[in-house]
């Protein structure tokens, strides 16, 4: 019998994807290439179901006889290592995105004598429709909270940006641009203290208790899906940061980023290195082993942030604390400086990754920001957090507006730096 190839992700399957399997069964063995994780993101977001799930259910569904991983986005690889007789294909790739994809399909086959097959398109459902409205029912925290770690494993950069409000957290869950590499979007949102407590308009001081950080926290979990990095400044003391672990992990919160600083808070900005008065290697070791200890699953990561850099110590030192936080449990580590140049995170990075090639780095490129994510991933980097980019691009834009209504007294000069009341209201689910 002829084999027959049928690329899908698998992660829902609805008639449409039974038909073509139907059909593909007439023509002789169907092999499936189910797409991997990082396949799937270099083009579309994150699957809901990971892979082994995926392959589980493909593999059990009538009409299937083999599964094979398809890591790559393009068919080609795959074609050339498996050389079926037949590719089966919706007819929906005539135009769009996959058009290309289509050429390429068309060519490969045809030197190597085989063919390709195009089944009409169920009209009226596609896997896009059905994950968008599985996205508007919303998530769980078990769901959530793994998302993080799948992230890291299937992409080169995740993309995280700061979110202060339910408003904000919208936005992140739900732009996304087309380029011609595929579709950008945010993989997921930061919850810094910083503009937490500055969009409520006090101090950034680690006095604000996690009480009161989770308030902001439950309106972002209420309306988005995406995962969430916690900012949770130095941790406090090992006995109140057990308790931290279990409330954030309880909550979905994929991953709590403390600081090894001890004192008062004072923001990196300002300090000096008589301020920032840096934890010893063996304090700040046992509050992320204590931490480790503390976690319910083995999915919630606690990452290391090293201010060495801030303040005023060499790469040396951030290095040398690098490996034993590691060493004590952390599950990757974040570098923070202040140098523009950004020539001692490159340093740090490769350095690091030297010794540690599959421990995450996670950088904050907010003075060095000159740098593109795909020059920092070459550096090592695995994630990027913008860290406070929303609420500050939201002062100055409330700013003028207040200025142009006391100037004219009226607001039909604010009109072009305001969104229709509309618009506002469709970004919230079930206000339609």
């Amino acid at each position: 019998m002829k084999t027959v190839y049928l690329g899908m992700t698998g992660d829902i399957i609805h008639p449409g994807i039974i038909n073509i399997i139907t059909e593909a069964a007439k023509l002789g063995k169907v092999m499936v290439g189910l797409l991997t994780d990082s396949a799937i993101v270099s083009h579309k977001r994150l699957p809901f179901l990971t892979y082994e799930q995926r392959l589980n259910v493909v593999s059990n569904i009538k009409g299937v006889d083999s599964v094979v991983p398809q890591e790559d986005w393009s068919y080609i690889p795959n074609l050339k290592t498996y050389k079926p007789e037949i590719i089966i294909h919706g007819d929906d790739w005539k135009t769009g995105p996959l058009s290309k994809m289509r050429e390429d399909v068309f060519q490969l086959m045809k030197e190597m004598g085989g063919e390709v097959v195009e089944i009409p398109y169920t009209k009226g459902i596609t896997s896009s429709i059905l994950s968008e409205a599985k996205k508007s029912i919303g998530t769980t925290p078990d769901i959530r909270l793994k998302t993080l770690r799948r992230l890291i494993s299937a992409k080169s950069i995740v993309r995280i940006m700061e979110a202060h409000s339910g408003l904000s957290g919208l936005i992140v869950e739900n732009i996304e641009i087309e380029k011609e590499d595929g579709i950008h979007y945010f993989d997921g949102m930061w919850s810094s203290s910083l503009t937490d407590s500055t969009s409520k308009g006090k101090p950034d001081i680690e006095a604000v208790d996690l009480t009161t950080r989770l308030q902001s926290l439950t309106d972002i979990l209420e309306c988005t899906t995406k995962p969430i990095i916690f900012d949770g400044d130095t941790g406090g003391l090992c006995e109140h940061f057990v308790f931290t672990v279990r409330t954030l992990e309880r909550n979905g919160i994929s991953a709590v980023i403390i600081e090894d600083k001890v004192g008062l808070k004072k923001n990196s900005l300002f300090g000096t290195e008589v301020e920032q008065n840096l934890a010893t290697i063996p304090q700040f070791c046992e509050k992320i082993s204590v931490g480790k200890k503390a976690q319910v699953t083995s999915d919630f990561m606690i990452i290391a942030r090293l201010e060495s850099l801030i303040a005023g110590y060499s790469v040396d030192d951030a290095i040398e604390r690098a490996f034993a936080y590691v060493k004590a449990g952390a599950d990757g580590v974040m570098i923070h400086s202040k140098e523009k140049s950004g020539d001692d995170i490159k340093e740090f990075c490769i350095r690091f990754k030297k010794e540690y090639s599959n421990i995450p780095i996670i950088l904050v490129p907010t003075t060095y920001n000159q740098f593109t994510e795909k020059e920092l991933h070459s550096w090592g980097a695995n994630v990027v957090i913008y860290a406070n980019h929303m609420l500050r691009s939201s002062y100055p834009a409330m700013m003028e507006t207040a200025k142009l209504i006391l100037e004219h007294e009226r607001s039909k000069e604010a009109d072009k730096l305001c969104m229709p009341i509309k618009t506002i209201l469709e970004l919230i689910p079930g206000t339609k």
